[in-house]
């Protein structure tokens, strides 16, 4: 099998990440450095990462974690702030976060050392849904949700979003509390798409990917998932969302 995949499966990233340690130099096969894609890895051939010797790993896990804001969703921090692998350091599998969530952003994120499966989830062809909930400044005009639901220009970005399903769920004189569900994953997205309409974002938190919900979990816990959850996030990333049955998203009232 191609030499990404192999990685994905022994957990140590998702392919697309495994792509990237390649062409910097970080993995070699049978002690010869591969940097270019294309690699076959055969059995009985030894591959290392950062001179570490990997294999498959048998035992899947999956972790659903509430990340608090001043977290960064890296595996390391080049400026020393502490990353969610910091809350795992003792945990008995490498884990990988599946996507990312900004540092001042909170809420559900999913670990794994289940690399095919997050290569499924984060591949824009599964448009996995994911759900936030923001508090923005200010109250939003008819013309501001409209333009939400139909697709925004962002700043330094040529493409218009795709369209976003927006619910406002509370007024107050100073702000608003909004559901967003989008199945993009540009860099900070949601508060970006805000502020292409006049609005900035005060609070932002996600609270649903896929079939995934944060439900009650505090700030900083969390908790594997259950059986019947690995199937639902496996039957999301299984195939393009037009070809799989869905169904709406279970939004907080």
């Amino acid at each position: 099998m191609r030499l990404q995949k192999y990685m994905a499966l022994c957990g140590v990233a998702a392919r697309r990440k495994c792509e990237d340690m390649i062409r910097d130099g970080r993995v070699t096969v049978n002690g010869r450095m591969i940097t270019q894609m294309g690699t076959q890895v055969e059995e009985g051939d030894v591959v290392a990462v950062d001179g570490a010797v990997i294999s498959p790993e048998t035992q899947k896990r999956y972790i659903l974690y509430h990340k608090p804001a001043g977290e960064v969703t890296t595996v390391s921090d080049e400026k020393g702030r502490e990353t969610v692998m910091d809350r795992f350091a003792g945990f008995p599998v490498r884990l990988y976060p599946v996507g990312r969530l900004d540092y001042d952003s909170e809420g559900l994120l999913l670990l794994t050392n289940d690399g095919e499966l997050a290569q499924r989830l984060t591949h824009p062809s599964c448009e996995v849904q994911k759900v936030y909930l923001a508090r923005v400044s200010g109250n939003l005009s008819p013309d501001a949700l409209r333009s939400l639901r139909r697709g925004v220009f962002m700043e330094g970005d040529e493409r218009r979003t795709c369209p976003a399903q927006v619910r406002v769920v509370r007024e107050e004189s100073l702000f608003s509390d909004v559901l967003v569900t989008i199945h993009e994953g540009r860099n900070r997205q949601v508060r970006r798409m805000f502020e292409a309409v006049g609005h900035k974002v005060l609070l932002l938190r996600r609270v649903r990917f896929g079939p995934l919900e944060l439900g009650g979990l505090s700030r900083g816990q969390w908790r594997e998932l259950t059986q019947e959850e690995v199937a639902r996030l496996k039957e999301a990333g299984a195939a393009p969302a037009h070809m799989r049955p869905g169904r709406g998203p279970n939004l907080p009232s």
